[in-house]
């Protein structure tokens, strides 16, 4: 039977925003001033993903100094390359880049750059694929990523293009095991932060451990909801969360088994309707209509 290594691995769940800018690229407020308001709001990490452009200086911000007993940083960046089918400027997530990564090369292709932020040790992922139309053909490129961002909260607040659950189910559909992951991208220009966080199943809340536990897939996504537990049955999947309105378990194209009720938070769905698909996905909704996402278990 399946099993979420979110649910499954040693530690304790750590929350985190693993993509967020400061004014050394376009964001509005300073490197330390970004950390600190992560760290004021709760939050046990950042990274701090300033855009990786020759305009900018190719950052990787060194935010070592804004550690705490209680709050950590993993350095990372936006990378950048020419360009998507839609001939747009690629944008790829990598978390866990070393400080004095070489910069773009002009001729690097965005496969190019995504090889060589995997080998210098990065977890990697698409980046708002909804916002600027990245195509599956597209995404299918990008060969080692980790995970694809499910949600980005400025995309949402700005564009109204926040949500790349398609691309997701799609890539999920053709075979293809690649996790997803929620975020901010905030840029503190607007009320665009706060809204899309990991919570990550580790050992210490140390970039190393964290880096580790992403890369495993052992974490899940919200905007709110908290996820407990998340159990694999033969016939059945077992959610624990905080209060729900919907507990719902997705598989390939329609395939689906849902709960839809006020004030659930323990629920046993079947899992007939998903098993021949191949994969399955829990979504937990609240009242508010915010969602928390599990990564896929695979048969």
């Amino acid at each position: 039977m399946p099993v979420d290594a979110a649910f499954n691995s040693p530690g304790h769940f750590f929350k985190g925003n693993i993509h967020t800018h400061s004014s050394r690229s376009d964001g509005a407020l300073e490197p330390e001033a970004v950390c600190a308001a992560y760290r004021d709001a709760g939050y046990d990490f950042i990274a701090l993903t300033d855009h990786f452009l020759g305009k900018y200086g190719f950052p990787i911000v060194d935010t070592r100094p804004f550690r705490t007993n209680r709050f950590t940083t993993i350095l990372g960046a936006e990378v950048h390359a020419p360009e998507t089918s839609l001939g747009e400027t690629w944008h790829l997530l990598a978390v866990g880049l070393p400080a004095d990564l070489a910069p773009t090369a002009a001729t690097e292709t965005a496969p190019q750059l995504a090889r060589r932020c995997l080998e210098a040790g990065a977890f990697l992922a698409i980046a708002h694929p909804a916002w600027y139309g990245l195509t599956k053909a597209d995404a299918d490129t990008i060969e080692g990523a980790h995970a694809v961002e499910i949600y980005n909260h400025t995309s949402q607040v700005r564009t109204d293009r926040g949500d790349s659950s398609a691309l997701l189910d799609q890539l999920h559909a053709s075979g293809r095991r690649i996790g997803l992951c929620a975020v901010d991208d905030a840029h503190f220009h607007c009320k665009d932060y706060f809204g899309g966080f990991v919570m990550v199943k580790s050992v210490d809340n140390e970039p190393h451990a964290l880096l580790s536990s992403l890369k495993a897939g052992a974490y899940y996504s919200s905007q709110g909801p908290v996820i407990e537990s998340v159990v694999y049955g033969e016939d059945h999947v077992e959610i624990v969360c905080s209060p729900a309105s919907a507990v719902m378990v997705l598989g390939r194209g329609s395939r689906a088994s849902q709960h839809v009720a006020s004030g659930l938070e323990r629920v046993k769905l079947s899992l007939d309707a998903v098993k021949g698909g191949g994969f399955a996905r829990v979504v937990v909704v609240d009242k508010q209509g915010r969602r928390a996402w599990t990564n896929p278990v695979w048969w």
